[in-house]
Parts: structure tokens; C-alpha cells; sequence
């Protein structure tokens, strides 16, 4: 029976949904719900022929491959990033695949709503100052008439503007293929992106990272924020210069921001933004929700299965088969 291994489940949250029971009833299925220490992965590994990966959070480098000499398959929720080291996988003979799908949308667009509203309403900080005993009302911006700028305008950017209309904010948007057509769909605006950055009252970026995108908004553009104006990161840091926005933060350039990625995670406790009043900051838990979980483990679990019956999809390096046929 093959062995196959799901890594770094640390919610432990595949173990019992039906793909993940369906493939457990076919398979030698071993689910490691911390991080592998690396004196520890070679015997852990051994015998394992295909892995499931839980976004980013392993990494597979040449070592890790060097120390699972019996993989063949990777089956990666999601899109295989650079935490996977193509070029090691290819010549280890290692399949890769992606899982196709819409992936962490929902959980993506609720936590930058809650972003959003968690720094404009103060709502940790209160609950901070209640646990000390002290009852300050804070003064609260709300969302209502309020300009929300969308950098990128993709899947999750596009349902962000549709809440966004909902909430009843003014919605402007700019991607690299941005039309006046595809803006109004969702009540929204076409506009370049310097007007986002300098004309919004929040700015919230939703790029993937590409080398197109890579440091995209950098100092300049935020500088081109208002006053008052807040900044929402659910993407990936490297799409902004982060050293920027925090000394835009520090010096109070910008009224606020929330945070869900950075540039190094996890962040360093001695990192800037921990000091500052003027941010909302989460742990890169966009995506690890129940529904983004159950999305990714149907993707995962049926690349898995079309392996297994000898007809490999969604494989980004096929050239490795080459290498172990």
C-alpha cells in the first residue's frame, strides 16, 4: 500500500474530512501535525512516496528531498510557491502539482474586513484596556462613505469590492488589466494607482507575488496616502516596502494599519510594528479557516488520487518523471 504523509497539520484539521478519509481508505496515510525537526524527517519519511503540503509552511528544499529518498508525488494546496525548490524536486524525480480550485477566498476577504474594522474601531485595543481595568471609549471610523482603494482585482480583490459596495464605502481599483467594464461590475471605479493610494481612505492591496509585483508598492506610492487613511495587507508582504510603512506609521504619516503578512514570519519579537498603538497584527491566518481547510484538502487529496490511477494532473515540472520513470 503506498505511504503517503500530510505535513504540518497543525490545527490537525484534515484528519477527518471526507477526501481526507476517502484517501485514507486506500492508503498508508500518516498526518504529522507539527513541524518536522530535521535530525528527525529522514525516519519519519521513510517509505513515504507522496506528500500533501499545507501551503507554505514546508519547506522543500534539497535536503528535504535528500532525506525522503521514496517520494515521487507532492501534491501542494494551492500554488507551489517558493517554498518548493523546483529545480531540487526535478532532479530528485519528484512530481509537483498544484491544487486547482478557489482556494482561500472567503477566509481571505472576512479576515480583511475584520482587519479593517479592528483598527478603524480600536477593537483590540479596547479589549486591551478593559482587561486593565479601564473604560475608554475610543472614537471610531467607520466604513460608511468612506473611499476603499483595491490594489489588485483578481478573484478576492473583486469580492472585496462587491462587500465594500455593501457596506456602502466607494470602491476604486486598479490592476495591470483593470477596464473601466470590469470595475463597474462590481459598482466599483477603474482608477490608476497612484489615485488609490493618494485618494482612499483604505487602502487594501490584494496582488499575488509575481516578479511584476515584487515591491510594487513601495515608498513612493505610500507615501501618497492621506492623513487619515489606513492600510490593509491580506497578500503577501513583498508587494509592499515594508520598512516604508512602518516609518509612515511611526511617525503617525498614515493613521493606521492591518497586518496579516511580513516581511520575515514569523515576525521578530523585537520587529517595529510590535511597538506601535496605530496597528492591528495577526499571524498569516488568512487562509487557515475550516472552509479554506475543506477546499484544500478536496485539491490536495484528488491530485493524489489521479496519481495513484497512473494519470498525474495539474503537474508543474512533468520533466521529473524523466528522472524516475
Amino acid at each position: 500500500m503506498t505511504r503517503v504523509a500530510i505535513l504540518d497539520d497543525i490545527h490537525d484539521a484534515l484528519r477527518d474530512l471526507p477526501p481526507v478519509k476517502r484517501l485514507a481508505e486506500r492508503t498508508d496515510l500518516v498526518i504529522f501535525t507539527r513541524p518536522l525537526a530535521s535530525e528527525e524527517r529522514a525516519e519519519a519519511l521513510r517509505g513515504v512516496e507522496a506528500v500533501i503540503t499545507l501551503r507554505e509552511r514546508s519547506r522543500l528544499d534539497a535536503a528535504f528531498f535528500a532525506d525522503a529518498p521514496s517520494l515521487r508525488f507532492v501534491s501542494q494546496t494551492g500554488r507551489a510557491g517558493p517554498h518548493i525548490d523546483r529545480a531540487a524536486a526535478t532532479q530528485a524525480g519528484v512530481l509537483i502539482a498544484e491544487s486547482q480550485g478557489p482556494g482561500t477566498s472567503s477566509s481571505t476577504i472576512e479576515l480583511t474586513f475584520a482587519l479593517m474594522m479592528s483598527i478603524m474601531r480600536r477593537i483590540p485595543q479596547s479589549d486591551a484596556l478593559l482587561r486593565q481595568g479601564k473604560w475608554v471609549v475610543p472614537y471610531g471610523i467607520g466604513l460608511e462613505g468612506k473611499t476603499l482603494g483595491l490594489v489588485g482585482f483578481g478573484r478576492i480583490g473583486k469580492i472585496v469590492g462587491q462587500l465594500g459596495v455593501a457596506f456602502g464605502m466607494r470602491v476604486q481599483t486598479w490592476s495591470r488589466n483593470m477596464t473601466p467594464e470590469r470595475a463597474a461590475e462590481v459598482g466599483a471605479r477603474a482608477a490608476t494607482l497612484e489615485d488609490v493610494m493618494g485618494t482612499s481612505d483604505v487602502v487594501s492591496v490584494h496582488l499575488a507575488l509575481n516578479d511584476g509585483t515584487r515591491g510594487l508598492v513601495n515608498g513612493s506610492l505610500l507615501r501618497l496616502m492621506q492623513p487619515h487613511a489606513y492600510f490593509i495587507n491580506t497578500a503577501r508582504a513583498a508587494v509592499t516596502d515594508e520598512a516604508a510603512l512602518v516609518e509612515l506609521l511611526q511617525q503617525r504619516k498614515i493613521a493606521g494599519a492591518g497586518l496579516d503578512v511580513y516581511t520575515e514570519e514569523p515576525l521578530p519579537a523585537d520587529h517595529p510594528l510590535l511597538k506601535l498603538d496605530n496597528v492591528v497584527l495577526t499571524p498569516h491566518i488568512g487562509w487557515p479557516a475550516d472552509a479554506s481547510y475543506a477546499r484544500f484538502a478536496e485539491g490536495a487529496v484528488a491530485n493524489i488520487e489521479a496519481w495513484l490511477d497512473g494519470e498525474p494532473a495539474n503537474v508543474v515540472n512533468p520533466e521529473a518523471a524523466a528522472v524516475r520513470p
